[in-house]
């Protein structure tokens, strides 16, 4: 399971001395150990789960150092963009951008959708193929595109 895989990497960057994945980590299961929480009774988070929770984090870090370096700290963006490289290590890798075209128009085809108004259809087919693959913005702005 990926959150054990975690807490074993969380103890080898402890004794590595690992301070970037060590903070990190230490945030990524505060913030999966939250979800697990969050609700009307505990639940064990399997790893679709887990891959959501970090793809949020990551998307926060990512926001983050933007902010960060369009404030005119480069050292706390930086620091940003380091814990979103170490979260990245745990996600499946990003499509590319032929990739998530593809997707789509292979989405478009199956809902045979057309103009704007067909959105939500494409948008229902093309989310479980992409499943943390691609940020959902960028998912919509390809929909939108290839629509209009």
């Amino acid at each position: 399971m990926l959150k054990e895989k975690l807490e074993a990497d969380l103890t080898a960057a402890l004794k590595a001395h690992d301070e970037v994945r060590k903070r990190t980590l230490r945030m990524a299961l505060a913030a999966v150990t939250n979800e697990e929480k969050s609700g009307k009774s505990v639940r064990e988070l399997g790893d679709d789960d887990v891959v959501k929770v970090l793809t949020r984090e990551a998307k926060k870090r990512r926001e983050a150092a933007e902010a960060f370096e369009n404030g005119g700290r480069p050292a706390q963006a930086q620091a940003e963009r380091e814990e979103h490289a170490v979260l990245e290590e745990y996600l499946p890798k990003q499509l590319t951008d032929e990739e998530l075209a593809e997707l789509v128009r292979a989405a478009i085809a199956e809902s045979g959708a057309e103009g704007p108004r067909g959105m939500g259809a494409v948008m229902k087919v093309v989310n479980p193929k992409v499943a943390g693959r691609a940020e959902g913005g960028r998912v919509a702005a390809e929909v939108k595109r290839q629509l209009a």
